[in-house]
């Protein structure tokens, strides 16, 4: 008996012993509660209860959209004044499209004119009428499609080479009932010859590099998602 009891008094020892040994250990890994402790992040409540962390966090996660400051106003407009004078009806007339599109940049839309202005005459030269459709008002197609008729049932071909364009300035823009038009002056030179059914030239000059003065209305609806202006009036500058 007195063996039995030597045993169990060491082995409760031990046992003892190794309690207090494991609780010292979970206390140095996981700390001791001081009543400072941050209580656990909430994303949903974290903006109520004013924790900058979070709002910081939650801002770099969703970035609303803000209203713009005088400063952001000028910044907007600079790309406009550079192309218009202040003050005049063509920098009111693209400001006002600016503000009703805000991605609409002056020289990204000159740059778009430009290449829409030679694929339209070399559509036109080709009797292309799939591509004249994607860039032309309906109007402005019809007149377009009416000529190339009419030059089909008389057997005429037009020869042409484009050159290039010389100068492509805006002119006018404005707003009108959401739809945004801007004019453009361009100047460009061209290699045009009509030819007939037996291929005598009847218009034109295959072998000189002619001028060519054209006035063009370009428009979009601004409140439409359709980024593509398309041509709506032309005009020949004598």
């Amino acid at each position: 008996m007195a063996e039995d009891m030597e045993f169990f008094d060491f082995g409760t020892l031990f046992f003892l012993i190794a309690a207090v040994v494991i609780f010292f250990q979970l206390r140095n890994v996981l700390g001791r509660r001081t009543g400072n402790e941050r209580p656990p992040f909430d994303p949903y409540t974290a903006a109520r209860t004013g924790d900058k962390d979070a709002a910081q966090k939650s801002e770099n996660v969703v970035s609303l959209p803000r209203k713009r400051g005088p400063a952001d106003n000028d910044d907007a407009y600079a790309a406009i004044d550079a192309v218009a004078k202040p003050d005049t009806d063509l920098n009111r007339g693209l400001r006002a499209i600016k503000d009703a599109d805000a991605s609409f940049e002056p020289k990204s839309f000159v740059d778009g004119a430009k290449m829409a202005y030679e694929m339209i005459v070399m559509a036109y030269a080709d009797g292309d009428r799939k591509t004249l459709k994607n860039l032309l008002s309906r109007e402005v197609y019809d007149g377009f499609v009416a000529a190339i008729s009419d030059r089909e049932a008389r057997s005429e071909k037009i020869q042409s080479s484009f050159v290039g364009i010389d100068k492509a300035d805006i002119v006018a823009a404005e707003v009108k009932n959401g739809e945004a038009h801007i004019t453009l002056r361009i100047i460009s030179e061209l290699i045009s010859a009509t030819r007939d059914k037996a291929g005598e030239v009847i218009d034109g000059d295959p072998e000189t590099v002619a001028e060519v003065k054209d006035v063009w209305t370009f428009a979009r609806d601004a409140r439409s998602r359709d980024p593509n202006w398309k041509l709506v009036a032309t005009e020949e500058e004598e």
